[in-house]
């Protein structure tokens, strides 16, 4: 069984053309599979085109959110719904072509656990490419995992992956890091890139200090998120040590000043006193914000029970978003 989960917002143009050749993909290949199309609050008729679909064809689902909750809810969603071994995403504009899934499934049965696209010939404008592109070349050398395009869309994963991989805010485009951190397999293969030919683009440049503040938590939640104090243990150390030697300096300063008889040293009246003074206060603090992290990291791995696989990123989704899921 394979699940194709489309998460969707405003795209009732393009979803008869896209589940059209899915089918023609999918069926002569003999591929059992289920679509899981996942309306994220739209206010054309997205709605209405998924429910005439999963009215006529026992292999398609519906969710639909209240309202706008973000992308990595709808993904969230429809792993949650989906019944297959393999789960591929794909966005619903037409960009993605749906005759590269036989692709991702190939190799995906060479042993890899997450197969992500790269679109190395990209139909978007120039505001979105180059952005990307930084983006990317970040996440890579910050994580470790050398991946040309993580934002693409278009991805293939192994169903168990979610049972330890869990999404909140904007964490959908870090799914192969967190999987990576986590000992599963991560490739990449090419694949073909589509202009848009319905609809708006629903990203701008506002989701770039958002990506960017996203990836400083990855890299927490992959590198300390079992020994917090290392990361900031060490900031408080460094601001605490660079305190402690400019008060040291200057208080030799002012001894040596008042035995050799040279105007006294005022050292409230210096700009570098309250300086160290505050970085001392601040490397206590980071201090007793590291331990504390550790303990309550060390509460939470003594209260799990034996055998059990700690979540570093999940959310309560009953409590997140409403959402009414139409199935056969």
């Amino acid at each position: 069984m394979l699940s194709i989960v489309i998460p969707l917002l405003n795209e009732e143009q393009s979803l008869r053309s896209l589940f059209t050749a899915i089918d023609d993909v999918l069926r002569p290949e003999g591929i059992e599979h289920e679509i899981i199309f996942v309306d994220d609050g739209s206010t054309d008729g997205s709605w209405s085109a998924i429910q005439t679909l999963v009215n006529r064809f026992a292999y398609v689902k519906g969710i639909r959110f209240r309202r706008n909750f973000g992308k990595a809810a709808a993904l969230a969603a429809g792993f949650d719904a989906a019944r297959g071994e393999t789960v591929i995403t794909m966005d619903a504009d037409l960009q993605d072509d749906p005759k590269e899934i036989p692709r991702f499934l190939q190799k995906m049965k060479e042993g890899f656990d997450v197969v992500s696209g790269w679109k190395r010939v990209r139909h978007d404008p120039w505001h979105k490419t180059i952005p990307s592109a930084v983006f990317n070349r970040m996440v890579s050398s910050i994580t470790g995992v050398r991946l040309h395009d993580h934002n693409c869309g278009f991805k293939a994963y192994r169903r168990e992956i979610f049972d330890e991989v869990k999404l909140y805010g904007e964490m959908h485009r870090f799914i192969p890091v967190l999987a990576a951190a986590r000992g599963w397999k991560v490739t990449e293969i090419e694949v073909e890139h589509h202009a848009r030919t319905h609809g708006v683009s629903k990203y701008g440049l506002s989701r770039l200090p958002k990506g960017f503040l996203d990836l400083l938590t990855i890299y927490f939640l992959t590198s300390f998120s079992q020994r917090p104090l290392h990361l900031i243990g060490s900031a408080g150390l460094v601001a605490f040590l660079l305190g402690g030697i400019g008060l040291a300096a200057l208080s030799i300063f002012w001894v040596t000043s008042r035995v050799w008889g040279d105007d006294p040293l005022h050292l409230h009246s210096t700009a570098i006193f309250y300086f160290c003074i505050t970085a001392i206060l601040l490397g206590a603090q980071f201090l007793v914000a590291g331990l504390l992290a550790e303990l309550i990291t060390s509460i939470a791995r003594l209260s799990r029970s034996p055998g059990s696989i700690s979540d570093t990123a999940g959310f309560d989704r009953d409590n997140e978003f409403n959402a009414t899921e139409v199935t056969h």
